[in-house]
């Protein structure tokens, strides 16, 4: 028998046709005389009817069957009788009258139950991801992850935009995060690396003419894991030829639209939001914001800078900051409080004050240091009125903004104050381009060394170059923009790009401030530096990490869960035992002895 129809499409054209079905045994139940079989194949599942009284032998092989075994069925279909539909099932008001079954497989008994609602550990369901896949909600994302191939493909040629391959063993430029290396049997001490990103070769793209290039790549990173990274990912890469920021941005809009009108039925709002990155670290400590609630940052340094209490004064003298959030209509029990500021001094701050306003007094272990004026000009900073609970910190502005933002979120989700329903999508701009590292004692790139600054700003690069003092220097530089753009949603960063740098001149520049030599350049980004030479036209682009995308719009707290074989967050996957040891053989042939310590 020839499949000539899948069970989840049985519908009422097909009444009084034969089908011939193949799939899963989903379940069975013999009610005597009777057995009903759901069959289940990717497209979903439909009730089969054998009838002892019509086919005896049909029978008798239904009633040897058992979850998961593979079969094929060949029968008519027939409309449910009056009282048996399930309207939730999309074949629910059909059945089909099985005659013939086929077993084609038995099954062995199951580590864990198919259904849906039967919880399994993610260690047990990554070890048998075959049967976790048959799972409905697994089994949707997968799908949902195939139309979505399709919508982005779509949009981008119907764009002139040329699907290209890059080298997937390529040159180490340990610049980000580390690198995965593979040896060369061929050239004895010598290493290949994967690619964290395609960046330098679709940047040499531009420079060969293609003028609009997209890949959906893998791409691999050697970094710790959590639950939103995993050590190979899927990026949907992009870049474009004699364009500017609003260009990317808008065929970036454009792609993200239509992916959520496509796949959910949802229309965005355009143009999205556009909020400096100076601006979201001050509202909201982070530059990946989720505003689907409140509890914004309010900076209170001015109405305490002329304080007596030592706790804030010591702070604003050494040129830190004192910020706080308005919990709005929550009063805290002073266990929950303490619970925060004991949260926040795991997070790095010295402690965390508080004020509550209750029955219209103030409650509070502060307030008694504070003047009654710098009291009154704290609240009404803050907005407060009665039932709110305020909480401030002080430190560093760095420390106040990791401290805060971290708080904000917990607050949020530990109290039910986020919109599920909500869809919150901005750009950041105006990133820096370049920030001090303290522990290096040089500056690095806030994205990578192949943004480009803005215009007006490159005199401040020139000037920074020139300057003696580093402090001039640190100042100059730090008050450059670049050209960059990221894309965040409901709290996570799904892209970011910039326009590249295409001057030779600048891009040695760069690599002054970031005392990368010319022979170190050359080293590393020697090809990318030589095709710069070369007639490189301006041009820029943008990566989105396509998992997490996904995972978001799935509504999903793990982006394993949006790909068919991930690893656990310690890098190892269940199905196939990887990484694993390899023959003495293997090692010798690629000039490797093991090191134990």
């Amino acid at each position: 028998m020839k499949r000539t129809k899948y069970c989840g499409e049985i519908g009422e054209e097909d009444l009084g046709r034969e089908v011939v079905l193949c799939g899963w045994v989903h379940r069975v139940r013999n009610h005597g005389g009777v057995i009903f079989i759901d069959l289940r194949d990717r497209e979903g599942l439909v009730q089969v009817v054998v009838e002892e009284s019509v086919n005896p032998e049909a029978y008798n092989v239904a009633d040897q069957l058992r979850s998961e075994y593979v079969v094929c069925v060949k029968g008519v279909v027939r409309k449910r009788p009056p009282g048996t539909e399930n309207p939730k099932l999309k074949t629910g008001m059909y059945e089909v009258v099985g005659y013939e079954i086929e077993v084609l497989n038995t099954c062995e008994p199951l580590p864990f139950p198919v259904e849906e609602e039967t919880p399994v550990s993610e260690e047990l369901r990554l070890k048998y991801r075959f049967l976790d896949l048959r799972r409905e909600s697994m089994k949707e994302n997968i799908l949902f992850r195939h139309r979505s191939y399709q919508i982005i493909r779509r949009t981008l040629v119907e764009k002139g935009f040329v699907e290209v391959e890059t080298p997937f063993l390529t040159k180490s430029t340990p610049e980000g995060a580390r690198d995965f290396l593979v040896p060369s049997r061929l050239h004895p001490g010598k290493f290949y690396a994967l690619p964290q990103s395609p960046q330098l070769f679709k940047q040499v793209l531009m420079v060969a003419g293609i003028d609009k290039y997209f890949q959906i790549v893998k791409c691999l990173r050697d970094e710790d894991l959590r639950a939103d990274r995993q050590p190979e990912f899927t990026q949907v890469d992009i870049e474009m030829s004699f364009v500017d920021e609003e260009d990317v941005i808008q065929i970036s809009e454009e792609l993200v639209s239509n992916l959520f009108k496509e796949l959910l039925g949802i229309d965005l709002k355009r143009p999205f939001d556009r909020i400096s990155y100076a601006e979201v670290m001050e509202r909201y400590g982070t530059d990946k914001p989720d505003r689907r609630f409140g509890l914004e940052l309010v900076d209170v340094s001015q109405e305490l800078k002329e304080t007596h209490f030592m706790v804030f004064r010591s702070v604003l003298e050494t040129g830190g900051v004192v910020k706080g959030m308005n919990l709005k209509g929550l009063s805290l029990s002073r266990r929950e409080l303490d619970d925060l500021t004991k949260k926040a001094q795991e997070l790095g701050a010295r402690g965390l004050a508080w004020i509550k306003l209750e029955k219209g007094k103030l409650v509070s272990p502060i307030t008694k240091f504070l003047t009654e004026g710098e009291t009154n000009a704290l609240l009404e900073k803050m907005g407060a009125e009665e039932g709110d609970t305020i909480v401030l910190c002080a430190d560093s502005r760095d420390v106040v903004n990791k401290v805060l933002s971290s708080l904000r979120l917990q607050i949020a989700k530990q109290y039910g104050l986020i919109d599920e329903e909500k869809w919150d999508i901005l750009w950041v701009v105006d990133f820096p381009l370049l920030e001090w590292d303290q522990e290096e004692g040089r500056f690095v790139s806030v994205h990578h060394p192949f943004t480009a600054p803005r215009q007006e700003d490159i005199p401040k690069l020139e000037e920074a170059l020139r300057a003696e003092d580093p402090k001039d220097k640190i100042k100059l530089v730090s008050s450059v923009k670049a050209r960059a753009y990221d894309l965040v949603i409901n709290g996570e960063e799904v892209g970011g790009g910039s326009v590249r740098i295409h001057d030779p001149k600048l891009q040695k520049m760069i690599f002054d401030l970031l005392n990368i030599s010319q022979q170190e350049a050359e080293e590393k980004f020697g090809f990318l530096l030589r095709a710069l030479r070369y007639g490189a036209p301006p041009h820029a682009g943008i990566a989105f990490g396509l998992d997490r995308l996904l995972a978001i719009m799935r509504g999903l707290d793990s982006i394993r869960d949006v790909i068919a074989f991930p690893k656990t967050q310690k890098g190892v996957c269940p199905l196939t035992g990887a990484p694993d040891y390899v023959s003495p053989k293997q090692l010798r042939e690629l000039h490797i002895r093991p090191v134990t310590e």
